[in-house]
């Protein structure tokens, strides 16, 4: 199901720019078993997958200064440093091994974006493509964001991939996307962010950009805090919401 809150200029859209982790792919268990592996690591208990895949979506320092936060029942700026250090360079390690044990693409994300890429393979009667640039934007780490993207078979329809240290800045700050826009000869008003949590609406609005929010992912509930310009029930959706066809609200 769509639901539209402010309908999408999609006539004039040039770029969609998607989030990694529980947009195009469910990620959480091989997380989890890293984070847990590194909290085994430096002498601490494990925590449920739940609660750690709730950490996921501000980049790898953060989510485990949340996770050993709650292990010791406090502060994130309680968190010694030197710890963290040591946690997140096993948890990095590890993850290198581990990111494919059990990370898949969510059901019709793959059949989504070859539909999307061919309509941006065609041109109208101007010469101007039908669709859009497609990239990616995560605050997972660059290398094995685009490993997995390559492995699952996502990478061939983005002209960039970008990860959480590919830029000075992580999501929501909106480094990443302008420079997706730089490249993708694309306004703010052309541009549209896809995720699954607060961190890319927001990551949108300081852009300037649309925004398009999945409830299948691993944060949705955060959408209630940030609500997108559109809602999203499955990746399938994302045809008919970014399409330049005429869309029905659902409210």
């Amino acid at each position: 199901m769509i639901r539209v809150l402010r309908p999408l200029p999609v006539e004039s859209l040039k770029l969609l720019v998607f989030d990694l982790d529980g947009t195009l792919i469910d990620s959480a268990q091989d997380l989890c078993n890293s984070v847990n592996a590194a909290l085994g690591h430096v002498g601490r208990e494990t925590l449920p997958d739940p609660l750690i895949a709730s950490f996921v979506g501000n980049g790898v320092p953060l989510l485990l200064r949340r996770s050993l936060a709650r292990t010791q029942g406090i502060s994130l700026e309680q968190v010694e440093e030197s710890l963290l250090a040591r946690a997140q360079s096993f948890f990095l390690d590890y993850y290198r091994e581990h990111k494919l044990d059990f990370t898949y693409a969510y059901e019709g994300v793959l059949a989504a974006l070859a539909a999307l890429k061919q309509l941006h393979d065609q041109v109208d009667e101007t010469g101007r493509s039908r669709g859009q640039a497609m990239a990616v934007l995560t605050n997972k780490p660059v290398r094995p964001a685009r490993e997995i993207c390559a492995a699952l078979g996502l990478a061939p329809y983005f002209m960039n991939i970008y990860g959480g240290n590919s830029f000075s800045t992580k999501k929501p700050d909106p480094e990443g996307l302008l420079a997706l826009m730089t490249e993708a000869g694309a306004w703010p008003e052309e541009t549209v962010m896809v995720g699954d949590s607060k961190v890319d609406v927001e990551t949108a609005r300081n852009a300037g950009a649309w925004s398009v929010g999945c409830t299948f992912g691993l944060a949705p509930d955060s959408l209630s805090d940030a609500p997108p310009d559109v809602i999203v029930d499955t990746p399938a959706d994302w045809t008919a919401a970014l399409s330049p066809v005429k869309i029905e609200s659902r409210l």
